[in-house]
């Protein structure tokens, strides 16, 4: 599965669309690392362990989005986009959205 933020894949040829898919991922950041995370908001430096989850969501969002493409007999997502939102007020749930259009290139 070709996954790409561009429009186009280079040197392929669209032939065939197949419609918008999605990935999506809510996740729940839990206490300690929302603890930690608040003593480096104070102290300086980056959270690791935040940045763990982001991207064990975004990967997930993205398999999401390629398994909903190959079951529409897609064999490439062109045009991807990734929202991410955190949801409420300090209830560490992290969304991330992947979405982009589901073709067949030759």
């Amino acid at each position: 599965m070709i996954l790409t933020t561009t429009p186009t894949v280079e040197g392929k040829q669209i032939v065939n669309y197949h419609g918008v898919v999605f990935g999506e991922v809510i996740m729940g950041i839990n206490f300690v690392k929302d603890f930690f995370a608040g003593v480096r908001n104070f102290v300086g430096g980056r959270s690791e362990s935040y940045e763990d989850e982001m991207m064990k969501a975004r990967d997930t969002a993205m398999r999401e989005l390629a398994q909903r493409a190959a079951d529409k007999g897609a064999n490439a997502v062109v045009g991807i986009d990734l929202d991410y939102e955190v949801l409420g007020q300090n209830n560490g749930m992290l969304m991330v959205i992947a979405s982009g259009t589901a073709v067949t290139v030759a």
